[in-house]
């Protein structure tokens, strides 16, 4: 993958996480997930147990035995969304402004 591809798809991944904190749907957040975990793994390869835990940030268990109500379903899609963009800002500056390389990168 190209740098200033993989630094744009982060872009807009933590744009899609900003509009997720604005505007939760715990549909939104499911496919966000998804997609912010997919290029992690794109960008960093595989992941070690410790690494897969960076990946995992914004997966904790939803309540089990009942459904959220609209104000927990919200404040639980934030709370997510918060620290998923979190992370994704810290790939962001490591490919941007740290020049790290990553796997399978292509040049520019």
């Amino acid at each position: 993958m190209d740098r200033d591809v993989a630094i744009a798809e982060t872009a807009r991944l933590i744009a899609e996480g900003d509009r997720l904190q604005a505007a939760p749907t715990l549909g939104g957040l499911r496919l966000w997930l998804q997609l912010s975990d997919d290029l992690l793994a794109t960008i960093w390869g595989t992941m070690d147990r410790y690494h897969l835990s960076w990946l995992m940030v914004g997966r904790p268990p939803a309540p089990r035995g009942r459904a959220m109500a609209p104000d927990e379903e919200a404040a639980y899609v934030r709370d997510v969304a918060e620290q998923k963009t979190a992370v994704l800002r810290m790939s962001r500056r490591a490919l941007e402004e740290q020049g790290v390389p990553f796997v399978g990168e292509t040049g520019r």
